[in-house]
């Protein structure tokens, strides 16, 4: 099954046109690093993929997520963690009160807090326990988000998509705001959960996509400017065109940096 497939599709805001002609294929278990600059259009495709914008329908395309054409929003997300600062900022201003685990909890109703109306059962809670003993973050069980630091609340923020067991993680620039010893943290939780399904970052950020990223797509002038394999792909002439500037990528045991500008 694809997690993404995307033919020819055109997405804009009235009159201007955003994206045009994406095509992307994404498998099941592939896991694969959307880069490009500010202002290349990576926001915008996150929300083709969280079905917030959707196709103009002048031309003739293709857009199935979960090999689905027709799907609930609500279904949809909870089989794709999607991890985005938008999300992170509301928790932080209007979840301050609650702890990492009602945050947690709070993944069963897709809302933000715990409300007495909600019923959980015992495998409910029990699932949450695990989710968070799993991540590492059982220590915060009962800390409050206004207390947290900006690693702690996103780590909890990936234990309340994890509560249904996505088939994908799809993480919008996941380190911006962390420190270095966080970024590492945080990699490393990727990594684990790349073992059971589908990782897919978003990002302009060249030392976040990890080892086990085998798959790169290129956003460039508001399309993707090249796809595949990331040997192939994470080249110093391809990154020199995206980002409008010189640059000499090297690569170290699967990981790329650049090592010169100009």
């Amino acid at each position: 099954m694809n997690i993404i497939d995307f033919e020819n599709i055109n997405v804009g805001y009235n009159e201007k046109i955003v994206l045009k002609d994406i095509t992307l294929k994404i498998k099941e278990n592939e896991h694969w690093a959307i880069l490009g600059a500010n202002g290349s259009g990576k926001s915008t495709l996150m929300k083709i993929i969280q079905s917030e914008l959707h196709p103009r329908r002048t031309n003739k395309f293709k857009k199935e997520i979960l090999g689905k054409s027709n799907y609930s929003i609500f279904e949809l997300k909870k089989q794709l963690g999607i991890i985005t600062n938008d999300l992170h900022n509301f928790f932080s201003i209007s979840g301050s009160y609650l702890s990492a685990y009602e945050v947690t909890l709070s993944g069963y109703y897709s809302s933000i807090g715990i409300f007495s109306h909600q019923d959980f059962t015992d495998e409910q809670h029990q699932k949450a326990q695990e989710v968070m003993k799993f991540l590492q973050i059982e220590h915060l069980k009962g800390k409050k988000v206004a207390a947290m630091s900006t690693g702690e609340l996103r780590k909890c923020i990936v234990a309340r998509a994890l509560i249904h067991e996505p088939k994908a993680f799809i993480l919008d620039e996941p380190t911006v705001g962390l420190d270095i010893k966080a970024q590492i943290n945080f990699i490393a939780m990727l990594k684990k959960l790349s073992k059971n399904c589908s990782i897919i970052l978003v990002t302009h950020h060249l030392e976040e996509i990890f080892e086990e990223i085998e798959n790169i797509a290129l956003i460039h002038k508001n399309s993707i400017y090249k796809s595949g394999k990331k040997k192939e792909i994470l080249t110093s002439q391809n990154l020199s065109e995206i980002f409008d500037t010189k640059l000499h990528i090297k690569e170290k045991k699967g990981r790329y940096f650049v090592e010169e500008i100009g």
